[in-house]
């Protein structure tokens, strides 16, 4: 197993606002790609420890489509959410509030993709979820 991936982005906006965007499925939807390319037509969300999600995403030319599902652990509002993926691999997600936002997203690499194409697969989801907070 690779060294954990992390990646951080700043958010200008209440840490209130940041979570619920976050945590919304509807919301989830609109932000949770990596580029126009991308869509998550599919969102089940249940942000309590032992909960469950399940976020289908896909290309919009139907090319490609997986479903990124697991367990939440531990729940902290506004402040983390660690989960476990059904194979096995570890995530956790920190906000830090201040004048910004920070969020910081670290999880366990797989074994089969380059760990770049994860950590820029990755960063790309977090400045989808920036944009969308700093344009609602």
């Amino acid at each position: 197993m690779s060294e954990p991936i992390s990646v951080s982005v700043e958010i200008n906006a209440s840490i209130e606002r940041v979570w619920q965007l976050w945590t919304t499925p509807e919301d989830i939807k609109h932000w949770n790609n990596v580029s126009d390319k991308w869509y998550t037509p599919t969102v089940e969300n249940d942000v309590s420890p032992g909960g469950r999600f399940l976020f289908t995403m896909g290309l919009k030319d139907g090319s490609f489509m997986f479903d990124h599902t697991g367990t939440y652990d531990e729940v902290i509002p506004h402040q983390l959410i660690t989960y476990t993926l059904d194979e096995g691999r570890k995530s956790t997600i920190a906000f830090e509030a201040g004048d910004m936002v920070k969020i910081t997203e670290t999880f366990e690499p797989n074994d089969t993709d380059p760990v770049a194409m994860q950590r820029d697969f990755c960063r790309a989801v977090l400045e989808s979820f920036k944009k969308y907070v700093e344009s609602n």
